[in-house]
């Protein structure tokens, strides 16, 4: 085409009909630039299905991710919970006299509740990736990057939290450290000995006695406070967090 017009301009100028030449080299370079519009469109076409195809794979990847998450912190605050009720029994033993446990109850609801150590680990490894990447703008959902962004600081936020959570089950666990009371008495009452083949005492030491320390009930009381905090302030809000963050990525996966 651009040939076919080439030999018209130097027929023109052999003839110097000079408007008409004129004419035909504008149309020979608004060919130009239509023909490089037009190549710039289809890479451009090209360069966002690209681009969607990556983004839907980070989206799949993080929807894998977060669900995993949700999971895990499902079972976490039930675990706090129970943990959280057990102490409240265990309260109400220190505060109720005439409603003195047996040791094996006893030994029971120590080892429940104090026996883990409460960490939510969630999966962060894409999104990680994709934040040290750069790839993060690759998702074209301004609301869902920025909660993206937000979820690794309340990440720290609840590692904060459950740091002094760990603080308060260590003080309680502290009280069986020394020669006052009994962690073999708790193992033992919880068969932990047996399963794990350790030889029994004869002389058993009871902890009942701790019912009646203020100290023991000071710890008790911490470790109900931290434990409520953690779910209320921290837990319960990250959940609401991570099932918004997932009802927007499968909010993008099917469009």
């Amino acid at each position: 085409m651009i040939r076919f017009f080439r030999k018209i301009r130097l027929n023109l100028l052999s003839e110097k009909k000079f408007t008409k030449y004129l004419f035909y080299a504008l149309g020979e370079i608004i060919l130009v630039v239509i023909g490089i519009l037009i190549a710039l469109a289809i890479n451009n076409a090209n360069q966002n299905r690209i681009n969607k195809n990556y983004e839907h794979t980070y989206l799949l990847g993080l929807e894998q991710e977060f669900e995993t998450s949700r999971m895990k912190l499902k079972e976490l605050i039930a675990v706090n919970k129970s943990n959280a009720n057990n102490s409240r029994k265990i309260l109400q033993y220190i505060t109720y006299k005439n409603e003195t446990p047996t040791e094996v109850v006893f030994s029971n609801l120590l080892y429940n509740t104090f026996s883990n150590d409460i960490a939510f680990n969630p999966n962060n490894s894409l999104l990680n990736e994709m934040i040290n990447s750069g790839n993060l703008k690759n998702l074209s959902n301004t609301e869902l990057r920025r909660q993206l962004t937000n979820w690794l600081s309340t990440m720290e936020d609840i590692s904060r939290q459950e740091k002094e959570l760990s603080v308060q089950r260590e003080k309680v666990l502290d009280m069986f450290r020394t020669d006052k009371s009994s962690l073999r008495t708790i193992l033992e009452q919880t068969s932990v000995y047996d399963q794990i083949g350790l030889p029994q005492s004869e002389n058993e030491i009871s902890n009942l006695h701790l019912l009646n320390s203020t100290a023991f009930e000071n710890n008790i009381l911490m470790f109900i406070f931290t434990s409520y905090a953690t779910e209320r302030a921290h837990y319960l809000p990250t959940m609401q967090d991570l099932e918004s963050i997932l009802h927007l990525i499968r909010k993008e996966i099917k469009e």
